[in-house]
């Protein structure tokens, strides 16, 4: 596709006929996905380019500390682990589980297409281990020491509500991540699995994922400083075999690491000089089960920084693209994220918290967001679409797109999806299949074979003021 056509396509883009009659002879790239015509689109450069004041600060650390604070006191999603009660009560222990393990409605089928066996209900109901709750427990705290999947149900067992699809299993609900703490609250029937509450989620782990302490002790671990900032998509420990506990070890954007600034220069970390890395201290799991720390080194090169990065523009754009083609990962399976947790990942590394599922993000009082309705007309909701900047998140019914910036009026998004589809200006319809980080248009992108995208809009989230 030539920069004329390019520039033809968007024009049409910006037009409300375009969304509802697609492309019609406007070329389409070898990839299927319109509106990228290029590899330079893939660039996060290009569209820092089409911001007027890129390198503008949109929230400062105060102000997003502010932002951040009064999230944890209005979104009943997070949990502030710092107000939490010395005792908790049966009621709520059973009232943050009963709200999770939920036994799906919908038809189950196993990793080879079979459908589940209807006593998987009565067993998971079981392992719950509700009855064995006791009426008053003192408050028990952990962390999280290694990158771990936080599940609806007390087991491995995955379940598709479709025979041929074994991406999005029902039970994935998130991940956490080394030095998270947590509050542990249940143990499963068969004493394997911990349910746990973390700063943006409740739900059970592996017990091996959890390393229990003082209170004082984790706690006292919420923001601490000095520390590295994760602001790759990935990094990871470097290798030792001395301390295995800490080699390797994921550590995904956003995440939040103390650094050891007074271990001496000349003194080996398991084994390896630091002065070509940062020393870091991370949590580990001792035999009893419970919390210690340990050195671990971060290579200077691995992208990392001392503190969040500022928010602008061209970082929330860097940020993202540092996702581009990460295949999806529902709820941060696959070592990946999904659409939710890939924003959230995003504006964590800038340092603004946010809610983890597209439910709660979307309507989450600690952001300034615009609701859309069924009296919305598509005239309203495309007039929105219109006026959107970058960063800000556009949601439909289970899913969120990031805003990137404009092509002659136009939006587009980077967003973790499944795929795409558009008309194909024959009177049909033409389905891309994605499945990883991906860069597209807004306006022509279908929902259904009458609502476009931003006919079915239900929330614009701005985090910018």
């Amino acid at each position: 596709m030539s920069r004329l056509t390019l520039c033809l396509w968007v024009a049409l883009a910006a037009n409300p006929v375009f969304a509802e009659k697609g492309p019609d002879a406007v070329p389409v790239p070898p990839s299927g996905v319109l509106g990228i015509s290029n590899n330079v689109m893939l660039a996060p450069d290009f569209w820092i380019r089409q911001s007027a004041q890129p390198d503008r600060v949109l929230l400062d650390a105060a102000e997003i500390g502010k932002h951040n604070a009064n999230l944890f006191k209005v979104d009943p999603s997070m949990h502030d682990l710092r107000a939490m009660p010395a005792t908790l009560d049966r009621a709520t222990v059973n009232g943050w589980i009963n709200d999770l393990s939920q036994y799906p409605t919908r038809k189950l089928y196993d990793v080879h297409g079979q459908p589940v066996p209807e006593g998987l209900r009565k067993e998971l109901a079981d392992a719950l281990a509700l009855d064995a709750v006791p009426e008053k427990q003192s408050t028990r705290y952990g962390m999280i020491v290694q990158r771990a999947a936080l599940r609806t149900f007390p087991t491995d067992t995955r379940v598709f509500t479709s025979n041929d699809d074994t991406d999005i299993d029902r039970f994935q609900e998130t991940a956490e991540f080394p030095g998270t703490p947590v509050l542990i609250a249940q143990t499963s029937r068969d004493g394997r699995w911990l349910f746990v509450v973390s700063p943006r989620y409740a739900a059970w782990t592996h017990r091996e994922n959890v390393a229990e302490g003082h209170a004082d002790d984790v706690l006292a671990r919420i923001g601490r400083t000095p520390r590295r900032i994760v602001t790759g998509s990935t990094v990871r420990t470097v290798f030792t075999p001395e301390q295995p506990a800490v080699s390797q070890l994921q550590l995904d954007m956003g995440v939040a690491v103390p650094v050891l600034a007074d271990h001496p220069a000349d003194q080996p970390v398991n084994g390896q000089s630091p002065y070509a890395s940062h020393v870091v201290e991370l949590p580990i799991r001792g035999v009893d089960g419970k919390l210690g720390f340990s050195p671990a080194l971060i290579q200077r090169n691995a992208d990392t920084q001392d503190d969040y990065l500022p928010l602008t523009e061209a970082n929330i754009i860097r940020q993202a693209f540092k996702f581009l083609g990460e295949r999806y990962g529902w709820g941060h399976d696959y070592d990946g994220r999904d659409c939710s947790g890939f924003v959230s990942d995003v504006y964590r590394s800038l340092g603004v918290e946010m809610p983890r599922n597209t439910s709660k993000q979307a309507t989450s009082p600690g952001f300034t967001h615009q609701a859309f309705g069924d009296k919305d007309s598509h005239d309203a909701r495309l007039k929105a679409a219109m006026a959107l900047q970058v960063g800000d998140l556009v949601y439909i019914p289970g899913h969120v797109m990031m805003v990137i910036g404009k092509l002659d009026g136009a939006p587009y998004v980077i967003h973790d999806t499944g795929g795409m589809a558009y008309r194909d200006g024959k009177g049909g319809m033409r389905h891309v299949k994605l499945n990883e980080v991906s860069v597209t248009p807004l306006l022509p992108l279908m929902y259904d074979d009458k609502h476009t995208y931003v006919d079915r809009m239900t929330s614009i989230v701005h985090v910018r003021p």
